[in-house]
């Protein structure tokens, strides 16, 4: 089906397309009549008529466009839910998100060249002659990479701080030996390394041993084998710290398999807050990040960006408040 034009509009209305023009851009100078605007309106309601996002850059001077750069992660339940908020915050607005998976190699400039876009927000660091290229074309730039020697990136959570909340917790309730559940994931691997950091840095504070690692998959052969290390372990392992709710759930999985239970022989921590967390054979105790509250931050930078005209304008840091524990009956 052809595409409804603004000359499908002008001849329905009786009016010429510069008429159209005027009273679909909102243009108050022209001499056009309260009954005309009502009629042009209204047929191009009728017809179906919507002005293409080229043409809206081409008279606005600017793009509605924000592209999203996604590192070659998988995309889990945050990483949908977050590019969900975000479309929702951005389409409030008035702008649509384009969403880019790293898994093309194809050079980003082919991209941002090629769609016209007025933002990039990438949710890892762009290569420093990307995003030189980037500002020097005027487009808003954000980056979610954490600050040098940080654990928190300009709208994500502490993730360091996320690995401590875990082994604090365990910790509390009694657990002095405990393990890392590693993802066997190797894209994560950035994410994995900081919450161990922050798992470590617990255990020393706490004057506890350091965290037996194992590397679990999502599979239960794979957790059922960290399990009986864990346990075989010189001083068993009674409280586990998992990467993330899907490798938490595999632990859970593991440990049915070798016969013991959770949490009374061995408890468990995840961290995201997925919706199966609150399903799992028990609920599992997990760290939730607050993604409506990083978009919104997100979101806030951007607008404040493109509103100041200021392509250099700088993400701040994120809420330092994003992560809670949620305590259910895995731990």
């Amino acid at each position: 089906m052809a595409r409804t034009t603004s000359a499908d509009v002008a001849r329905a209305s009786g009016v010429s397309r510069t008429t159209v023009s005027y009273v679909l851009n909102g243009r108050r100078d022209a001499s056009i009549s309260e009954v005309t605007r009502e009629r042009v309106v209204e047929t191009a309601r009728r017809l179906g008529y919507a002005p293409s996002a080229a043409a809206r850059a081409l008279r606005t001077g600017r793009s509605d466009l924000v592209l999203c750069v996604l590192p070659d992660w998988p995309i889990g339940p945050v990483v949908d839910a977050l590019l969900e908020d975000l479309t929702e915050e951005l389409a409030a607005r008035g702008m649509a998100l384009l969403a880019h998976h790293g898994r093309d190699r194809r050079p980003l400039a082919d991209l941002w060249r090629a769609v016209d876009v007025r933002a990039v927000v990438g949710l890892t660091a762009f290569a420093p002659e990307d995003e030189a290229a980037m500002r020097r074309a005027g487009i808003q730039v954000l980056t979610t990479a954490a600050a040098e020697g940080g654990g928190r990136a300009p709208f994500a959570g502490d993730q360091v701080r996320a690995g401590r909340l875990q082994a604090e917790h365990l910790a509390g309730t009694g657990r002095r030996a405990l393990g890392y559940a590693y993802p066997a994931d190797r894209r994560v691997v950035a994410f994995a390394d900081q919450r161990l950091a922050g798992v470590r840095a617990a255990c020393a504070e706490l004057d506890l041993p350091a965290p037996v690692v194992r590397e679990v998959a999502l599979e239960t052969t794979s957790a059922a084998a960290a399990v009986r290390g864990w346990r075989s372990a010189g001083d068993a392992v009674t409280g586990v710290a998992a990467y993330n709710d899907e490798v938490a759930l595999a632990v859970l999985a593991g440990v049915r398999e070798e016969g013991l239970r959770v949490p009374d022989d061995v408890a468990v921590v995840g961290v995201d807050d997925v919706p199966l967390a609150r399903l799992a054979a028990p609920p599992l105790t997990t760290v939730a990040q607050s993604v409506d509250r990083q978009v919104a931050h997100l979101v806030a930078q951007l607008v404040a960006g493109i509103d100041d005209g200021d392509a250099d304008h700088g993400p701040s840091a994120a809420p330092s408040d994003l992560l809670e524990l949620v305590v259910r009956e895995s731990a």
